[in-house]
Formats: C-alpha cells, sequence, structure tokens
C-alpha cells in the first residue's frame, strides 16, 4: 500500500504518518572519513548523502550540523600550547570544508542544499542567518550549518543543540557509531547496561561522555527531545522518523 503524502502551506509533501517534520541531524566529521581515518573520503561523503536522501524524500526538512573530528581537534593544539581560541577556530574553519564536501554529495544526487556558516565566509557560503535558514528548510531544501557557533570554547555539539531551538527543530539527533547510550563502552564491557530512555537530569548526573554536557543543559531548558542512535544501521533514522524506538532518547 502507498503510503498518503500531504503538503505543508509551501507546497513541500511529506509522509502522513511522519514522527517528526523538522530536525536537526548532528554528526561528527568522522562520518565522512575513509579507511586510511582521517581526511575526507567522497565515497563515504556518498554514503552519508544517501542516508540523509531517504530522509528528505519523507518530506522531513533536514537541517546538519557538521564537526570537524576527522581534520582537526583543538585538544591536540591546545596540549602542545596553542591558545584555546586558535585551535577552536581552526576546527570550525575545519567544519566549513566537511559542509563543502557534503554538500557536493547531496547536490549530485538531485537534493538542494544550502551551506550556511557562522564565521562569515561569503565566497564559498551564506553567513548563518535564522530565518534564511527557516526560509531554505521550508521551500525543501538541506541546510548544512557549519562554523559550530562562531565562538571559541562552544563543541559542534552545542552549536546543535543551539541550531536546533533556533530553528524550531522537533528533535536533536545525535549520530553515532554505536545503536545506543551505554552506561560503558560496550565493546570492552559485555556487561555495559543499555538505556533506551534517559532524563536530562540523569545524564548529566552519571557523566555520560557521548554529548557535551552543555549541549544537554541547553536541551534540558528548552525542552528539546535528543535521540543518540547508530547512523550506519541500516534505515535507522527512517524507522525513528515513522515512529519506532531506535536508540536513546534524552527527555524530560
Amino acid at each position: 500500500m502507498v503510503k498518503p503524502l500531504l503538503a505543508d502551506s509551501c507546497g513541500v509533501k511529506f509522509m502522513a504518518n511522519v514522527l517528526y517534520r523538522r530536525i536537526l541531524l548532528k554528526m561528527g566529521g568522522e562520518a565522512l572519513v575513509g579507511p586510511e581515518g582521517y581526511g575526507i573520503d567522497p565515497q563515504r561523503a556518498a554514503e552519508v548523502a544517501e542516508i540523509v536522501k531517504d530522509i528528505y524524500d519523507l518530506g522531513v526538512q533536514i537541517a546538519i550540523v557538521i564537526g570537524a573530528g576527522n581534520l582537526w581537534r583543538g585538544s591536540v593544539g591546545t596540549s602542545q600550547g596553542m591558545s584555546r581560541s586558535t585551535a577552536d577556530h581552526m576546527g570550525m574553519i575545519a567544519t566549513v570544508m566537511n559542509a563543502l564536501a557534503l554538500q557536493d554529495a547531496l547536490e549530485r544526487i538531485g537534493v538542494a542544499t544550502r551551506v550556511q556558516t557562522a564565521i562569515d565566509m561569503r565566497t564559498v557560503a551564506e553567513p548563518y542567518i535564522r530565518l534564511r535558514a527557516i526560509r531554505h528548510l521550508d521551500k525543501g531544501r538541506v541546510v548544512i550549518i557549519a562554523g559550530g557557533t562562531g565562538n571559541p570554547y562552544f563543541t559542534t555539539d552545542s552549536a546543535g543543540a543551539l541550531r536546533a531551538m533556533e530553528l524550531g527543530a522537533e528533535v536533536l539527533i545525535k549520530a553515532t557509531k554505536v545503536d545506543a547510550i551505554y552506561d560503558d563502552d560496550p565493546i570492552l564491557n559485555p556487561e555495559a547496561r543499555r538505556f533506551d530512555e534517559l532524563t536530562y537530569i540523569d545524564f548529566l548526573n552519571m557523566r555520560l561522555r557521548v554529548l557535551d554536557t552543555t549541549a544537554v543543559s541547553l536541551s534540558m531548558e528548552n525542552n528539546m527531545p535528543i535521540v543518540v542512535l547508530n547512523f550506519w544501521q541500516k534505515d535507522s533514522v527512517t524507522k525513528l522518523l515513522m515512529g519506532e524506538t531506535i536508540g536513546t532518547t534524552i527527555k524530560a
């Protein structure tokens, strides 16, 4: 049976039974890493783009915040005496490279995409403007937001939470390589406890390291649900959007 399609006020079609209409997908730069373990692998970018397209084809509005762990980690610089501000700004610039690579992969499979940056780089991307980003989403474009928050001392997790609130996303999805949140590393500890749900307070009290505590605190203050899931598990995000219990949900 063909699932019915509805259209919103802008004429964008979406599945009638989709759980969330607008999402913020937070992924690390490691999502673009190839076999070498660093840098940007075009084939990996193409695989990420195909997963995003599956979500896009449901009619869901998608904003993406991407990190830069595949290119630069500020902790490497600071461990050698580099200024934290300088190291963080280098990381913000690196996220733009990842955003452009992902944009190219999406555009090549027919997904209209815009890159916006928190640091002004007008020759390669639009500056991040909240209302413009929302307008792109309403027109059915994927918006990739690079440059973190534009400020040092904030992670891209915090940027993801901030942009989710600003853009009116209904859920913040943290894309990882594990299927849920555990109280210990499940690879090293087969007895690690898996969580289907956590409250914000429980997450913070347990000092779990899957997400930055600033991002979780900001989400708690604004009642933004967070879902942590395995992005590479087949159809994991699509199943979540269609109402299946996937990964771990952090909420009030």
